[in-house]
């Protein structure tokens, strides 16, 4: 007879047990593999008015994709999505509006252009990018110059799943999205359909019949009244992103990952809408 007598159904509930460990170690093991793909990097940067902001970097190495987000210092919430698989680099600007001049809460701004790879380090190097001290405000090690951007071409939302599967995502609230001709001859140039874009808004009225079909409208800081169509223009700067790998020569023959540098970048967006009182931010340019 055995000294210790267990119970008949002590089989079962070690079973369970064993049911219940294998599940949690699998969650943990799924976890640990979900931080090893994604992560983001919070940093403090002094923006270009003197102001500290925390800047948000995220990098999803499955995706191919990073993400930096800001508020700018008047409140505006930018965020800039590189989307490395389909080479398509996405701004949002969601700027507060003027109630008392008849605006909405926030007004959405969303512009698409072509992403060259070489503007930021790789998203794996990205996602392993960790800070000693997190107190640090960063500067840019290199200031880039401004890159202006005529935004002349609508991008259909709907269909824009075809150009980058995180348009509709991070544009959702924007009323329209914008690119340039040149980007719009590139991706048609690699099969993208044609029909997705509209060269002429159609948000935007035709100019009146007395004056030329080829002239454009005005500025809106020139435009005539708070309903006229006009051109607007959007300024922001991206203050602080990794843009290149540093390598160090050790012992061995080949050099090695030892840091990064960082860069700044301007970009003034110009695109057409359809009353200059959804542009009241250029009177003040």
């Amino acid at each position: 007879m055995s000294l210790v007598e267990y119970p008949r159904d002590f089989g079962m509930y070690a079973r369970q047990n064993l049911s219940t460990v294998l599940t949690i170690l699998l969650f943990i093991f799924l976890l640990l593999l979900a931080v090893g793909i994604c992560s983001d990097l919070k940093v403090l940067v002094r923006l270009s008015d003197g102001q500290i902001t925390e800047e948000t970097l995220e990098a999803d190495s499955e995706r191919d994709v990073i993400t930096v987000e800001f508020k700018q210092g008047d409140g505006t919430l930018i965020t800039v999505l590189a989307d490395f698989k389909r080479h398509v680099k996405i701004f949002r600007a969601l700027v507060l509006g003027e109630p008392e001049r008849g605006q909405t809460q926030y007004q959405a701004l969303c512009f698409i252009t072509h992403l060259d790879a070489r503007e930021f380090i790789p998203t794996e190097s990205m996602a392993r990018l960790r800070q000693k001290n997190a107190h640090v405000v960063r500067s840019a090690d290199e200031r880039r110059g401004l890159e202006q951007l005529s935004m002349d071409v609508a991008v259909n939302l709907t269909h824009a799943w075809h150009l980058s599967t995180h348009i509709r995502n991070v544009c959702g609230e924007a009323q329209q999205a914008y690119t340039s001709q040149a980007d719009l001859t590139r991706w048609t140039g690699r099969g993208v359909d044609r029909s997705m874009f509209e060269v002429h808004p159609p948000h935007v009225p035709d100019p009146p019949a007395a004056a030329p079909a080829d002239v454009p409208p005005p500025v809106c800081s020139a435009a005539a009244g708070p309903w006229q169509p006009c051109l607007c223009s959007y300024h922001l700067r991206l203050e602080w992103y990794p843009c290149l790998l540093k390598y160090c020569r050790g012992r061995g023959p080949s050099p090695y990952k030892c840091g990064i540098r960082s860069c700044s970048k301007s970009f003034r967006f110009t695109f057409p809408t359809p009353l200059r009182q959804l542009c009241l931010w250029d009177e003040e340019a």
